[in-house]
């Protein structure tokens, strides 16, 4: 039995942040560039709505953030969150690029925040949508990164989730983990060198998470109503949509 993945906060950390600085050319590299529809998938079965900010966790350099800013249309204002600075610095700098002047003429915020997706730094009920991308595989304890996500979420508003899967046609999962096992970890490794074998933990880390019914029965588990799961790209991403419960209404007292 292989050794379960080290997914401590401080190895996580240190390990995106040696990759920082190549991560967006090895993800649309590696992709093929199919991360950009994926994300197109998540906000339009999660589309914003109304003015009541949203919050994407597990950050990175902030591309799913930045697509929701986008589709906001720059009237809904969008939180995000990393633990790791230096992927941060690089999504602060895709903000300033393409939406800066925007802002700064009035526009709504777009807001990075260092913190750890298990002690969010916001009050209860606070956002419409939070949402993470390729995440939540790298937070310790799933569980209580799903629970802080529910917390801030708005009674009624909705839990969007992107993460990488395996796919369920067997001749495809052979050449797929073949590919994710053998090829993948050296081509990243030769581009993005790391002291923590960033792209050996990847595969390892997707073979270790539940993926499908297993993760849409803990997402209800954790508090979650009406989850859906979708498979994308022949189930090498899967997209789970689940919503917070509305609050109760307490009727009033008989007089």
């Amino acid at each position: 039995m292989s050794a379960a993945v080290d997914k401590s906060e401080a190895r996580v950390r240190q390990m995106f942040g040696e990759i920082s600085g190549r991560y967006d050319l090895m993800n649309h590299l590696l992709s093929g560039g199919v991360d950009y529809y994926w994300r197109w998938r998540t906000i339009r079965a999660v589309a914003p709505s109304g003015s009541a900010p949203i919050l994407d966790v597990c950050t990175g350099t902030g591309d799913l953030a930045l697509a929701y800013w986008k589709a906001g249309r720059g009237q809904i204002p969008v939180m995000a969150t990393d633990f790791t600075p230096e992927m941060l610095l690089l999504a602060e700098g895709k903000r300033d690029r393409q939406y800066g002047k925007r802002i700064a003429n009035g526009a709504a915020s777009l807001t990075f925040v260092e913190a750890d997706t298990q002690k969010l730094p916001f009050e209860d009920n606070q956002f419409q949508i939070v949402s993470v991308a390729f995440g939540l595989r790298n937070v310790t304890n799933t569980e209580v990164g799903l629970g802080e996500m529910i917390r801030v979420c708005q009674p009624g508003g909705r839990v969007a989730i992107l993460e990488f899967s395996m796919p369920t046609n067997p001749v495809f999962n052979l050449i797929y983990r073949n590919y994710f096992k053998y090829v993948l970890p050296r081509i990243g490794q030769l581009l993005a060198k790391n002291k923590q074998s960033a792209y050996d933990y990847l595969p390892a880390s997707v073979s270790e998470f539940p993926y499908g019914q297993q993760l849409a029965d803990k997402l209800i588990a954790c508090g979650l109503t009406n989850v859906t799961w979708t498979p994308l790209t022949f189930g090498i991403a899967t997209l789970y949509v689940g919503q917070k419960r509305p609050a109760e209404i307490t009727p009033p007292l008989n007089s």
